[in-house]
């Protein structure tokens, strides 16, 4: 069983740990020896055993705090997930009915023949004017 030296608030301490959670225990030291130096800073030089239960509750506090947003995320996530499937249960909604007007074939024929009556005076115009001396 491997046994690291941390430090918290200035105070180094043995602590035995299990093989493979060094790096547990070292990130864990060093989130408390954050708390220990804050008190530190705003009460000065306290006894070690004060230091280690207030740095404690303040981590404590911060977890209350974490653990709360995340029941709050996990009822917001299953509010989402239940969303999701009541709608992918829903059946598919109706599709919108458009209804295109349709043009009668004598409509349609008489613009094509006017179209291209116009064509033809169109011609007939251009044709006049090129022959007309400038």
């Amino acid at each position: 069983m491997p046994e690291i030296e941390i430090t918290i608030g200035g105070r180094n301490f043995d602590v035995a740990c299990q093989e493979g959670e060094e790096q547990y225990l070292l990130s864990a030291a060093r989130m408390l020896d954050i708390e220990a130096q804050v008190l530190g800073q705003q009460v000065g030089r306290i006894p070690e055993s004060r230091m280690l239960l207030m740095a404690g509750l303040m981590l404590a506090d911060k977890t209350a705090g974490l653990e709360d947003k995340l029941r709050e995320l996990e009822d917001r996530a299953a509010a989402y997930q239940a969303e999701l499937r009541s709608l992918k249960d829903a059946p598919p909604p109706e599709p919108d009915r458009i209804e295109v007007p349709v043009v009668p074939t004598e409509v349609t024929e008489t613009l094509q023949e006017i179209a291209a009556r116009t064509e033809a005076l169109a011609r007939d115009v251009e044709e006049k004017a090129g022959q007309e001396p400038s």
